[in-house]
């Protein structure tokens, strides 16, 4: 009898103790309130963003007496110096986490913004943003906000991003209006004070009191998952997901191994060429619509299109990555692109203008989340900040090209057609490079 009544004493007491370990399990995944901090910071960045400056680039080209070219000069220098900033900063992410990185950030940027406040001359503008905003926007901007997210996420880490990378969706839908009724009311000058206190308000004390470098730092693992990732892998190679095609998650990589393998130049080429038309137009679309002959109220309605899509479309593009694959999603999204964009420049007719860049919105939001899912599922959790840096160091400097491509094309045409003629022969070659995409394995695993 007291064998027989063994087994059962065994299998009452591990009934138990499971029964306690799932009520021990938090009902909501503390990942999700990174990812709430993720879209506060995209929002809070995005007033450096060149979408942004596009809105100043006609009365501080005015007041300050420079042409478009030598302004798009700017953007170029500062996707230079957030190249050469990325590296370090995705290192110290890796080491430290981001939670003091994003205050940090957040700190010099509304320093800068106030700066900006007092200028007189273009040379103290460009000093400015150059020296402190573009560091404080690297520190606490999309590369660090996305990298804490893919060491929180690798099932859910599409919608997770996508949900984060919202943010700059959301601001950009508004920014037009708020900056340009700024700017009418207040001034350029001033326009920036209030920019720094927004950025204080949104993120300085969400990232202070909520960002956590991982889920084992709490005691948690990546999607709330209640067993070891090795483990979760095997059951998502049994189930058919997405997680079961991306590399190993727990795999370490050094800068050299990442950069002998195909597919890191191939996801620098895909993104980074595609970027440089990317920066040429947001700094430009407003210019562009004005030129045509359209109001600047038509010309915000544009880039409030664009925005709208970057808002809506981030999720669906993120669950597509999940369902479809994402370099699938990725090629998709390019195509989408180069249509939208044909179909807003091969005509002046105002419903083409706004069909054709609501299209390109629709793509551009697979940028907001595609490449760094990409980036995560290929080099896994534990090296992201560094390789991620690295591939930003290439990246940025061929984004940079894009401002001064388009500023200096104008000045030397007359108008932007070449431009966007390049950039869209450019979004099909990187649709065909997409399609190229392979999941790199490190010798040895």
């Amino acid at each position: 009898m007291r064998k027989a009544a063994f087994p059962c004493y065994i299998f009452f007491v591990e009934s138990t103790a499971e029964i306690a370990s799932r009520a021990a399990q938090p009902k909501f995944f503390y990942g999700w309130y990174i990812v709430a901090v993720g879209f506060l910071a995209n929002v809070a960045s995005s007033f450096a963003l060149a979408s942004t400056m596009s809105i100043f680039l006609k009365p501080l080209t005015a007041d300050l007496g420079v042409s478009r070219g030598v302004f798009s000069l700017l953007r170029s220098g500062e996707g230079i110096i957030a190249a050469c900033i990325a590296p370090l900063v995705g290192t110290v992410v890796d080491r430290y986490g981001g939670r003091w990185l994003m205050v940090a950030g957040t700190g010099i940027v509304v320093v800068g913004y106030f700066l900006l406040s007092q200028v007189n001359t273009f040379a103290e503008f460009a000093s400015i943003r150059l020296a402190l905003v573009t560091l404080g926007d690297v520190m606490m901007g999309y590369m660090v906000v996305n990298v804490i997210i893919a060491q929180w996420f690798v099932r859910y880490r599409g919608r997770a991003m996508a949900i984060s990378s919202m943010g700059v969706g959301f601001a950009k839908v508004c920014m037009p209006v708020v900056a340009a009724s700024l700017i009418l009311w207040l001034g350029w000058r001033h326009t920036w004070l209030a920019f720094g206190l927004m950025t204080l308000a949104l993120l300085a004390l969400p990232a202070l009191l909520l960002v956590r470098r991982s889920p084992e730092a709490m005691g948690l693992l990546p999607d709330g998952i209640t067993e070891p990732l090795a483990a979760a892998d095997q059951t998502a190679k049994k189930g058919g997901t997405r997680a079961a095609e991306t590399g190993a998650q727990e795999v370490e990589w050094t800068r050299a191994e990442a950069a002998r393998t195909r597919a890191f130049w191939l996801l620098v080429i895909t993104f980074g060429i595609s970027s440089i038309g990317v920066t040429g137009l947001n700094l430009h679309v407003y210019s562009y619509v004005t030129d045509l002959g359209y109001s600047a109220v038509v010309a915000a309605i544009v880039m409030s299109i664009i925005a709208s899509m970057q808002l809506a479309s981030p999720l669906a593009w993120g669950l597509l990555a999940e369902r479809i694959g994402t370099r699938y999603a990725a090629t998709l999204r390019f195509i989408i692109q180069a249509i939208g964009l044909a179909v807003a420049i091969l005509t002046a007719n105002l419903f083409c203008l706004y069909a054709g860049f609501l299209l390109y919105g629709i793509g551009l939001g697979g940028n907001m989340v595609l490449p760094d899912i990409l980036w995560a599922d290929y080099f896994g959790r534990r090296s992201l900040g560094k390789i991620r840096g690295l591939g930003l160091l290439i990246s940025h400097f061929v984004a940079a090209i894009g401002p001064p491509f388009f500023g200096f094309l104008f000045d030397f045409t007359g108008g932007y057609g070449l431009s966007f003629l390049i950039f869209g022969a450019v979004l099909i070659a990187s649709a065909l490079l997409s399609l190229m995409l392979r999941p790199p394995v490190k010798a040895g695993f």
